[in-house]
């Protein structure tokens, strides 16, 4: 089984390019909805939080995202422990969830912290998906109807664009500009592609 690590800034677009990969039979587990869905409904993950940062994290039985994101972008010993909480039930349930879809040849996941949790080194394939600060900046806003001082303090907690880019095998551009669809094609094409991944080769 080849695993493609899929990721990119906030409001770069990498769901829209999970999305073409699904329509090719790849399944895409997305980090970031199984986080949420931990934060929500593990009992343990609600104890601690709960116990660091005040029983107001859960007040009405859910988790206070805006409140939690409030308390972790632009402080990094939060960041960091919240992080260190999350990350390995996060990969755990990645595996198990890949066991499940074991008759595939091919799987991606998708993750904003892609290389900031460590999940790269797991994965075969890196593509990040890129777009202009301002860009992404204004579909967080359109999207989220999130203040832009909260939308730089989730982007300046993450890795930088050129960084990502290095990081990366393959970088696709989500600009407004250049198609997506004939930069997949290409990344297809490079990784020698076939109907569900018989062909991909680890770089």
């Amino acid at each position: 089984m080849v695993v493609i690590g899929l990721t990119g800034g906030i409001g770069s677009g990498k769901s829209t390019v999970s999305r073409l990969l699904e329509t090719m039979e790849i399944p895409v587990y997305v980090a970031d909805v199984a986080s949420k869905k931990l934060m929500d409904e593990s009992a343990q993950i609600r104890e601690i939080l709960s116990e660091k940062f005040g029983s107001e994290l859960y007040r009405t039985g859910k988790l206070n995202r805006s409140l939690l994101a409030s308390l972790i972008f632009g402080n990094e010993e939060n960041l960091l422990y919240v992080n260190s909480l999350i990350h390995p039930l996060v990969w755990k349930d990645f595996q198990n969830w890949a066991n499940q879809h074991s008759g595939k040849k091919c799987l991606a996941i998708e993750s904003a912290i892609l290389f900031e949790s460590g999940f790269s080194a797991a994965v075969d394939v890196k593509v990040n998906v890129s777009a202009p600060l301002e860009l992404r900046i204004q579909r967080v806003e359109n999207r989220d109807n999130t203040e832009k001082e909260l939308i730089i303090k989730r982007i300046n907690s993450q890795l930088s664009e050129e960084e990502r880019n290095r990081l990366s095998d393959f970088t696709i551009l989500n600009d407004n500009v250049n198609a997506i669809i004939p930069q997949i094609e290409i990344l297809m094409k490079i990784l020698k592609f076939e109907k569900n991944c018989v062909n991909l080769h680890r770089k």
